[in-house]
């Protein structure tokens, strides 16, 4: 992977949206399966904004401790480049995830305080990247895109073997502020560039995407 910047816009709900976010610039597209959420998508609707994007940006499927057989039905039905694996996945279930379907696989790690980077360790071995979240409160709903951040400067002088993205809080305003501390070479955004939740604004996701490209 080369040292350019690169942003992932996730939980796109629209063709419009999907539209907008490459036309702005992002590198990945992001597609939510939590019917929690307010970004969850059918198969089929994942399916028709999946056909929209073009060739060279990377298909997310975001998943939350889904099974075997939820992951063959999407992947039958929806053509994905990467599993994000967004729930409390063991290291072991992310290999075998890995295995079975021949994917890339990113897991998201939410993290609170240091003691929490330490799980990207074992994390690292097994996964193709790592997402490094805000964690979410213990009464969330939500496992990500609750427009939380964490204290950036946990991140500043790590390294780690495999590429990894920051994610958290992150919005128009203070992306270029969290990549100065972490060193981020790829971030990841969804509520911050929202008008409401599960409704992307192109005005958004573009001033998000040429901040951090700025970099």
């Amino acid at each position: 992977m080369s040292d350019r910047m690169r942003v992932k816009i996730c939980g796109l709900t629209s063709v419009q949206a999907v539209a907008d976010a490459v036309s702005s610039g992002a590198d990945y597209v992001g597609f939510v399966f939590f019917p929690r959420s307010p970004r969850h998508l059918t198969l089929e609707q994942a399916a028709e904004l999946a056909s929209d994007v073009p060739d060279g940006v990377v298909k997310v499927a975001l998943t939350v401790d889904a099974d075997d057989a939820a992951l063959d039905a999407l992947l039958a039905q929806v053509p994905i480049d990467m599993l994000q694996l967004h729930g409390h996945e063991s290291p072991a279930r992310v290999a075998e995830v890995r295995a079975r379907y021949g994917l890339p696989v990113m897991k998201a790690v939410g993290v609170a305080d240091a003691d929490d980077l330490l799980d990207l360790d074992a994390y690292l071995a097994v996964a193709d990247q790592i997402l490094v979240d805000a964690k979410p409160p213990k009464t969330a709903v939500l496992p990500g895109g609750n427009g939380l951040s964490f204290d950036w400067r946990l991140m500043q002088g790590r390294h780690w073997s495999k590429p990894w993205m920051l994610a958290g809080g992150l919005t128009p305003a203070n992306v270029a502020r969290a990549i100065e501390l972490t060193g981020a070479r790829q971030v990841d955004v969804s509520s911050g560039v929202e008008a409401s939740p599960g409704v992307k604004d192109s005005a958004r996701m573009r001033a998000f995407v040429s901040a951090a490209h700025a970099f």
